[in-house]
């Protein structure tokens, strides 16, 4: 966290040396400086809680589970221990929409990763529906599941850059610390 927290400093102080107060401070929080209020508020609170408890809900598992997954994806241990970290710790901040911009990041990145890997491994963007494929053809976990898109790291993705570029919204802690 602290490293988003560093970046982001750097960023905005880089930004107002230039002439940008607009984008300074402001660009801890969201790409817009406008934090709406009323329905849209609500409905921005509604996304990033939503996303935030869901990268917490990703990231915990990867995190617990580190090694195997890792070894599952071919991919050095720290690199996996910093997504999934980014995946807690980001949720954490965009549930409470503490410099939200900079948690959408690091997740962002790690979605699009994880949107490249399905995609050079092969995958559809939308796999079939589990009931249309013969049940020797494919058994997920537990005998059961979903096959293998990359439509859920897509999603994701739209939802995080949404976030970024509107902003958590007034019912947030940036609101309070940035408006």
């Amino acid at each position: 966290m602290i490293y988003k927290f560093a970046l982001g400093v750097a960023i905005a102080f880089f930004l107002a040396a230039f002439n940008y107060p607009q984008l300074g401070p402001y660009l801890l929080s969201s790409l817009d400086r406008v934090y709406p209020n009323g329905l849209p508020g609500l409905a921005l609170l509604l996304l990033r809680v939503s996303v935030g408890g869901l990268f917490i809900l990703h990231g915990y598992p990867k995190i617990t589970h580190l090694r195997q997954w890792a070894e599952s994806l071919k991919m050095p241990v720290l690199f996996c221990f910093l997504s999934a970290a980014s995946m807690i710790g980001g949720g954490i901040f965009l549930i409470i929409g503490l410099l939200t911009l900079l948690a959408t990041l690091p997740i962002l990145c790690s979605m699009v990763f994880a949107a490249y890997l399905h995609i050079s491994g092969g995958k559809p963007f939308v796999a079939q529906d589990p009931y249309l494929i013969p049940a020797d053809q494919y058994q997920g976990p537990l005998g059961q599941g979903e096959p293998p898109s990359w439509e859920k790291a897509f999603m994701y993705c739209v939802m995080l850059i949404a976030i970024a570029v509107v902003g958590p919204g007034a019912y947030s802690l940036d609101a309070l610390i940035f408006r």
